[in-house]
């Protein structure tokens, strides 16, 4: 699970993060000592997606929102209701300039 951290994002110890060239429009950030996964990023609109584990306060986060779902396995299912968009939706969003 990521959060949506928008464009304003900065790690401690950006010298030890590593981007990974991973589709035509996202990549990804890694951390080159322990590999820990750190965010997706929208190329074109620099959108940031954090893993939710990443935080120390979590108690206020609400699960709201799922994307990709038309690639989710049939038995991988929520108790509540969220948002939920498809790859090419989510896609077509972040890619906006």
């Amino acid at each position: 699970m990521e959060i949506e951290c928008g464009t304003g994002v900065s790690f401690e110890g950006e010298e030890n993060v590593c981007v990974y060239d991973s589709s035509a429009w996202a990549e990804r950030g890694f951390c080159k000592k322990c590999g820990t996964h750190l965010f997706y990023r929208f190329k074109k609109t620099g959108h940031h997606g954090v893993p939710v584990g990443l935080f120390d306060d979590d108690e206020n986060l609400v699960f709201a929102h799922q994307v990709f779902v038309d690639e989710k396995p049939s038995f991988y299912a929520f108790s509540n209701d969220t948002h939920d968009m498809t790859g090419p939706e989510l896609i077509a969003r972040y890619q906006k300039s």
